[in-house]
């Protein structure tokens, strides 16, 4: 775990700030090129560095090289653990039910969606409840939250709406930026669904037996 890495510059990509971006792809880059594999809780993260960090480094050949191995390397969790490592079953228990959420990044940028929802089939004592719309995005979106807050909120509120009709305990999500403009959503309308990263339940964590 290397305790040098921070923020993988998709913020400051985001807004804008081609410069900023770069220097924050450039310090990870050296942080974690010499990782045979880089593993991520977190489908956005993943994306902006598969996607945008040899497009930061165009002009610069030999940094583009880097961010292109780097890149090759980098791997969302359960990405990893179903797709690289073939685990499908990590002998986990979870007393409840859960719906999932799928993360704009992760699913359409990445194409993970099926791994995340193996892995919680195969938790002993969970039940998947899948809700509608599960794909629609939860209105974070970085900056948007920021620059558009009314319409960042009816997006939210329509995917809680969503996570309450199933009736599920708890909502569970590979991203955890979407978690927590979820996760304060339902705090600010008083809901009691439990908020979950996938890791924490294949760990046994947060409400699930250990």
């Amino acid at each position: 775990y290397p305790a040098g890495q921070t923020c993988c510059g998709q913020p400051a990509w985001n807004s804008g700030y081609r410069r900023e971006a770069a220097a924050a792809a450039r310090h990870f880059i050296e942080v974690f090129e010499g990782a045979e594999v880089i593993v991520c809780p977190s489908g956005s993260c993943v994306h902006m560095v598969r996607h945008h960090y040899p497009e930061l480094f165009e002009d610069d050949p030999a940094m583009a090289a880097k961010a292109r191995a780097v890149a090759a390397n980098t791997f969302e969790f359960t990405q990893y653990l179903v797709d690289v490592l073939g685990v499908t079953d990590t002998e986990s228990r979870f007393s409840g039910s859960v719906t999932y959420h799928d993360s704009c990044h992760l699913s359409r940028g990445l194409g993970i969606a099926m791994q995340p929802r193996t892995l919680l089939g195969n938790v002993r004592g969970l039940k998947l409840i899948e809700m509608r719309d599960s794909d629609t995005c939860c209105g974070f979106g970085g900056t948007f939250s920021v620059n558009y807050p009314e319409i960042s909120t009816a997006m939210v509120d329509e995917k809680i709406e969503n996570i309450l009709a199933t009736g599920a305990d708890g909502v569970v999500g590979c991203d955890i930026s979407c978690l927590m403009n979820i996760e304060g959503r339902l705090t600010r309308r008083g809901e009691k669904v439990k908020v979950l990263h996938i890791a924490e339940i294949l760990a046994g964590l947060r409400g699930g037996d250990q």
